[in-house]
């Protein structure tokens, strides 16, 4: 059952999925929660009545539409990457990863399309309770696009929900609800659309700020800071609360994953956080160097994010590999010893079935029935496969979180200046504020480095390893198509930033 492969073929791939996931989670967060952002101002005008807020909204939603427009574009390549790189994923798991991929494409973005030309083009055509009632259901239809997507993408760290078929070699879906509202799924969707909403207040913060440093659009600026200063405060809140729960997740789902974020090579009974640290590059699961050159650590943290109590014990890299009898911990070692035994029960059963040998066949299904569990493993040539890239997993997390913490004392300082009425004078404060949009998704692409990298070697968390989710393509037609895409993909990034420039420069309509 286990094939020969070309490796550069597979590490082409991906980096193919990479590039496209990366480009495309450029304008993915921006959407999610600027929609929102743009629903209260849209509210605001409605009540008030007021023109300023309406140029507001107006000029807020015309930058929204350029990012959507060009984020649509990424997402439907990174779609059909799933078929022409990943074909054997495609076809083992695709009754359960299609399910909410499919009610994605066919409720949710039809909702949203639907809405939103009324919301762009419904100006004095429509009533306006009818119009901010657009403007809600496209924020609605743009996060309840990113639900079913997050929930596919959560079934592959956390398969739940599944059963393997040994007759057709498929995982196929046994409860579409387990699926839906596995506790991974919900933290995950919880976690991204709050952050989004905080990349998209940072977004508005940044381009006020330009405009109050250049006494541009001054009322317009202090209004969309205040609005956007308070929802990112909020989001940012939710963001610190609900990465907690996601770590707790990560730690009973993934531990692998927490070891790697955390360059927890050795498991240990109150572990403690690191805060900050240089991780030592030569350092392995096999060799006994030290793992970090320079390490701040806060001691016992890790094992309460882990376990929720303190006095336990939280794997390492190590016990995960190697196992840990005194902790109860199999290796991936033992694991890889199961898997194989699966795989050749699995072969055995389909060439007893195929030969009409009922006997056999069946007392070969309940072997592979004991060992299936760990069938993944036997795909995997050696126990140190297990352990992702531990430098990207642990800085990508560690960017993270103190990008995470700066912002909630930005959000904090921008809504207390507005308050006070002193903000366009703190012109420190506003040129950094400037860079806030950048920052913002320098942490958006660092915690998508630590979902998809923590995890590998896995397509599928412990049942699919990346190597046997392929497509049997050369590497030089994968290494054609991701120069080609890259290409491409920077050619709608610079079109985007030529447009939204050319917008900011111009600003919201005078009346």
């Amino acid at each position: 059952m286990i094939e020969n492969f070309d490796l550069t073929m597979v590490n082409w791939a991906r980096a193919q999925f990479a590039l496209t996931a990366a480009y495309h989670w450029l304008f993915v967060p921006l959407t999610l929660g600027i929609t929102w952002i743009i629903a209260f101002y849209h509210t605001i005008y409605v009540k008030t009545g007021s023109e300023e807020w309406k140029r507001l909204t107006k000029f807020w939603m015309k930058l929204f539409g350029v990012n959507f427009a060009i984020g649509v574009a990424t997402g439907i390549i990174m779609e059909f990457e799933f078929g022409t790189n990943w074909s054997n994923y495609s076809w083992m798991v695709g009754d359960i990863f299609g399910a909410p991929l499919a009610i994605e494409g066919i409720v949710a973005f039809f909702l949203e399309a639907t809405f939103f030309a009324v919301m762009f083009f419904g100006w004095n055509r429509v009533s306006k309770g009818f119009h901010l009632f657009a403007t809600w259901m496209v924020a609605v239809g743009s996060n309840l696009s990113a639900v079913w997507i997050l929930v596919a993408n959560a079934w592959m760290q956390y398969p739940v929900g599944q059963e393997f078929n040994p007759d057709t070699a498929r995982f196929e879906m046994q409860s579409f609800s387990d699926v839906a509202l596995s506790p991974y799924a919900i933290a995950k969707f919880v976690h991204t659309t709050s952050s989004s909403m905080m990349v998209a207040a940072l977004f508005i913060l940044s381009i006020s700020s330009w405009y109050l440093l250049r006494n541009r659009h001054v009322i317009m600026a202090k209004r969309s800071i205040i609005v956007a200063s308070a929802l990112g405060l909020v989001a940012s809140v939710f963001v610190m609360f609900n990465g907690d729960e996601s770590a707790y997740q990560i730690a009973k789902a993934q531990p692998m994953k927490l070891a790697a974020f955390e360059g927890l090579w050795e498991g240990e009974t109150n572990a403690g956080l690191v805060a900050a640290g240089l991780v030592n590059m030569d350092k392995r699961v096999d060799n006994d160097e030290p793992a970090f050159d320079f390490e701040l650590k806060i001691p016992g943290l890790l094992t309460l994010m882990a376990n929720r109590s303190w006095g336990t014990f939280v794997p390492g890299m190590k016990d995960l590999v190697y196992g840990n009898e005194e902790q109860g911990i199999m290796g991936a070692q033992q694991k890889m010893e199961e898997g194989k035994l699966a795989l050749a029960h699995l072969q055995s059963y389909q060439q007893a079935k195929k030969e009409g040998d009922a006997l056999t066949a069946e007392a070969h299904l309940n072997s592979f029935n004991k060992y299936k569990e760990y069938l993944g493993y036997g795909y995997l040539q050696t126990p140190e496969e297990a352990v992702p890239p531990v430098a990207l997993s642990f800085y990508a997390f560690h960017v993270m979180v103190a990008l995470g913490t700066l912002f909630i004392l930005i959000f904090v300082a921008y809504f207390f200046f507005s308050i006070k009425g002193t903000l366009e004078n703190k012109k420190l404060l506003l040129a950094g504020g400037t860079l806030l949009y950048i920052l913002s998704m320098v942490a958006s692409q660092a915690g998508w480095i630590v979902a998809e990298v923590g995890r590998q070697p896995w397509a599928i968390q412990g049942l699919l390893p990346v190597t046997v989710a392929r497509t049997n393509l050369t590497a030089g037609t994968v290494q054609t198509t991701f120069w080609m895409f890259l290409g491409i993909f920077t050619v709608l990034l610079l079109a985007e930033i030529s447009i939204m420039a050319k917008q900011i420069s111009i600003g919201p309509e005078e009346n």
